[in-house]
């Protein structure tokens, strides 16, 4: 295993393009596009590990190479005119971190974090974390500005999200707040008399009639594995990913049905699984609300 700067670039608006120019066109312009992309990665001693569709994998050893191959990237494609018609525009994420390399491939976990960060990137946008900006140089730290936190899977912290500025200062128009600071994120959960609470050290759940779950549902409408609710900066999202669907009030709102679909969980309410009307309901109430004394007493003796 070792270090290396993972680099991913992926065209934005690929599908609405094949719409306009038809397959074999807009192919070409693609392909003209990732060169430029391919390129810059040689020019800065990177190397790029494969294709994907549309996206550039690239692997550096040094990461201002990374830095200075993105900022080259985008400017090379925001140079150049591609269609008359359509303007075309990458998005470029990268991490540092220990990596292992197979067969020419490359993998681990900084590998999934990068990947994550083109996620998250916009059209004409290069972001990072936090860590990898730290180990910049200082003429590219100078560009870099915080943009966010991103909760991550497995990870305790979240991880502070930058953004790496291509274009002249002077350009850069768009002011940013201060990023405000974030509460805690905790919620607490009651079915029958059984309690649960969600917080930074225990940021996810399974609900479910399967008896792996976390709060087990007896209700032969719900399914084996039939919502989790888990934890993304200072909020709680509930991800419905049942069969019949999840049931969702929120105290003082009209009820809401979701399927295959999230919400985040705010103030106190109910959950209810397959049906509305009937069947286990898990009661929670989310950060910020005052939270009932343990105990068999119901969260919302008002509406029993």
């Amino acid at each position: 295993m070792s270090q290396c700067t993972v680099l991913f670039a992926d065209v934005c608006g690929s599908t609405r393009l094949y719409e306009m120019l038809g397959d074999a066109e807009a192919l070409r312009t693609i392909n003209q596009c990732l060169e430029l992309v391919r390129s810059a990665v040689d020019e800065h001693r990177g190397r790029v590990v494969k294709t994907i569709g549309d996206e550039v994998m690239a692997a550096f050893s040094k990461i201002d190479d990374a830095a200075d191959a993105a900022i080259d990237m985008q400017t090379n494609v925001a140079q150049q005119e591609f269609t008359p018609h359509f303007r075309l525009a990458i998005r470029v994420g990268f991490n540092f971190g220990p990596a292992i390399e197979v067969n020419g491939d490359v993998f681990g976990d900084s590998v999934n974090i990068a990947a994550r960060m083109v996620a998250l990137a916009k059209a004409e946008q290069v972001v990072l974390t936090a860590p990898t900006a730290a180990a910049l140089a200082l003429r590219l730290r100078s560009r870099v500005r915080q943009i966010d936190s991103l909760t991550v899977k497995g990870k305790l912290n979240d991880i502070d999200i930058c953004e790496l500025t291509w274009r002249d200062p002077e350009v850069e128009l768009t002011m940013r707040n201060t990023r405000p600071r974030m509460l805690p994120a905790r919620i607490r959960l009651r079915l029958g008399t059984l309690e649960l609470g969600l917080d930074k050290t225990r940021p996810s759940c399974t609900l479910g009639r399967d008896p792996q779950n976390d709060l087990v549902i007896a209700d032969l409408m719900a399914s084996r594995m039939h919502a989790r609710i888990e934890r993304r900066r200072d909020k709680f999202v509930l991800i419905d990913e049942s069969s019949n669907g999840t049931f969702v009030t929120i105290d003082g709102e009209p009820e809401v049905l979701l399927r295959r679909e999230e919400m985040i969980l705010r103030g106190a309410g109910r959950i209810r699984f397959g049906h509305a009307s009937r069947g286990d309901v898990v009661e929670f109430i989310a950060a910020k609300a005052e939270l009932a004394d343990s105990g068999a007493e119901p969260l919302h003796p008002r509406q029993q």
